[in-house]
């Protein structure tokens, strides 16, 4: 549960290093985005060699939280940080690996790439 205004770190090597969630598809009346949500998130600091630029505007996929996300069998599972992976606007990755692990929940959305990229699905 990531509410707007949240800070969350970049898990590709897009060029970004922070992300600043700036909004929830779904109208006003969504409040919070979970792992596998699409997010419009703003660049918060941007490496000079990287794909993406400061202060861009763009779209990313949630691949962790530190609030609980509850599955289907009554586990619960929790990271140690917020993160999210920049996308474009067809669905693919800009960037060209995935840092850390990521939830099951984005792969079972349809992110198959970001799944197989990342060092391990939980």
């Amino acid at each position: 549960m990531i509410p707007v205004g949240a800070i969350l770190n970049s898990a590709d090597n897009s060029g970004a290093k922070k992300l600043k969630l700036i909004g929830i598809p779904g109208g006003s009346r969504v409040k919070f985005a979970s792992v596998g949500d699409t997010v419009t998130v703003a660049v918060k600091g941007a490496s000079s060699v990287g794909v993406v630029k400061d202060h861009s505007v763009v779209k990313a996929v949630i691949v962790r939280t530190k609030k609980e996300v509850r599955r289907k069998d009554g586990s619960y599972l929790r990271f140690s940080d917020n993160a999210a992976v920049v996308i474009s606007k067809d669905k693919a990755m800009v960037g060209t690996r995935v840092f850390g692990p990521i939830a099951r929940e984005v792969r079972d959305r349809g992110y198959v790439k970001i799944a197989s990229l990342a060092k391990e699905v939980w």
